[in-house]
């Protein structure tokens, strides 16, 4: 069994717990170390409750990567985002393997620094882009690259959310104080929160490179500084049109993930709140409603379903098999498809042109190569 230690996620931080129980899902790794707060004590307090030794239990994570290179096979960085890059780096500079909550860094030169030094050390390095987890959003991945919807032609993706519809940040609301911070958030609120998924979900699943974009950002809710609403129209390399809407002021919403692809042949949908059904709709024939679990899933989706059909599966297990993946590349030296440090070097080069298109009253913004 693997060996990983944790940065962040320490007591009440609700994602540090996610990781936790997804790892523990597959029954690939297990926790030994880690540096979950910056109040040693604290960190020593959920030490003592997820059973460390408490020796393994660290003031800094720079004293972490040190002591533990060597004995763990990764680490798992779920700090806030302005942590991301220090983290990271002192990890792979001690030659230990990491995962990296999203969205990766704050600037794609960080970013580029963090490849190109995991690239140098034959490092696995890898970004939870958890929506790729989902069996059929595998399912629409291989429909699409066999040509069940032939050429894609215009790609439709929202992620709207309504916890921000109110200034939460004002109230000492902890999750909404950092994200809503420019120096802690990265200069995004939203667009780096929900839009990166979406950002790494429509490549993900059409295969098609987006080559420019025009982004429109607004912060909806008075007195917020950062962005909580953004509409974005992109182009791809093969000649194909897209719109992308994401917000988390969006009054009601929960999560509301949604993945629209259509060709010249037929068209795809699939509903993150309804995750085991995916819509398909060939030219000039009646709807078709997938579903998870069935014996005529492609094999990528198959293997990535762990129930039997009717019985639902969730975001847990979408966050376990990005981990049963990228565990996978660790024990077997054989790359497993992932999200990796390059497709979170993109997403940060999304996020700024982004943020560069809408400063400039949504001009069109060439998006260059990763």
């Amino acid at each position: 069994m693997l060996k990983y230690a944790m940065i962040g996620g320490g007591p009440g931080a609700f994602v540090g717990d996610v990781h936790r129980r997804a790892l523990a899902l597959n029954g690939q790794a297990r926790l030994v170390a880690g540096c979950f707060s910056r109040d040693l004590e604290k960190s020593r307090v959920l030490g003592r409750e997820l059973g460390l030794d408490e020796d393994r239990v660290y003031a800094t994570p720079e004293e972490l990567a040190r002591l533990e290179a060597g004995d763990i096979d990764f680490a798992v960085v779920v700090t806030s985002n302005e942590a991301h890059y220090p983290n990271v780096r002192a990890c792979l500079q001690s030659g230990i393997n990491v995962m990296c909550d999203k969205p990766f860094t704050h600037s794609s030169a960080q970013a580029r620094e963090l490849v190109d030094l995991a690239r140098e050390r034959r490092l696995v390095l890898g970004v939870t882009y958890t929506y790729a987890g989902y069996p059929m959003v595998r399912q629409m991945r291989e429909m699409i690259a066999r040509g069940d919807v032939g050429e894609v032609r215009f790609v439709n993706c929202e992620y709207p959310q309504g916890w921000l519809a109110e200034l939460l940040e004002a109230t000492g609301h902890v999750q909404a104080s950092w994200r809503a911070d420019p120096e802690r958030g990265g200069g995004t609120l939203s667009l780096g929160d929900v839009g990166s998924h979406i950002e790494y979900l429509v490549p993900h699943v059409t295969g098609l490179n987006l080559t420019r974009l025009a982004a429109r950002l607004d912060s909806l809710v008075e007195g917020r500084v950062l962005d909580d609403n953004g509409v974005i129209l992109t182009e791809y390399d093969t000649g194909a049109r897209g719109v992308y809407w994401y917000s988390q002021a969006a009054t009601g919403a929960v999560n509301g993930l949604k993945l629209r692809v259509f060709g010249d042949r037929g068209g795809l949908e699939w509903f993150q709140e309804d995750p085991d059904h995916l819509r398909y709709t060939p030219l000039n024939e009646p709807v078709r409603i997938i579903t998870r679990g069935a014996p005529e899933l492609l094999p990528g989706a198959m293997a990535y379903s762990h129930t039997p059909a009717g019985h639902p599966e969730g975001w847990l297990l979408a966050f376990a098999n990005i981990y049963q993946s990228y565990c996978a590349t660790i024990a077997t030296g054989a790359a497993v498809d992932f999200p990796t440090g390059e497709d979170g070097l993109r997403g940060v080069k999304f996020l700024e042109a982004c943020l560069e298109s809408s400063r400039g009253d949504t001009a069109w913004i060439e998006v260059g190569e990763g």
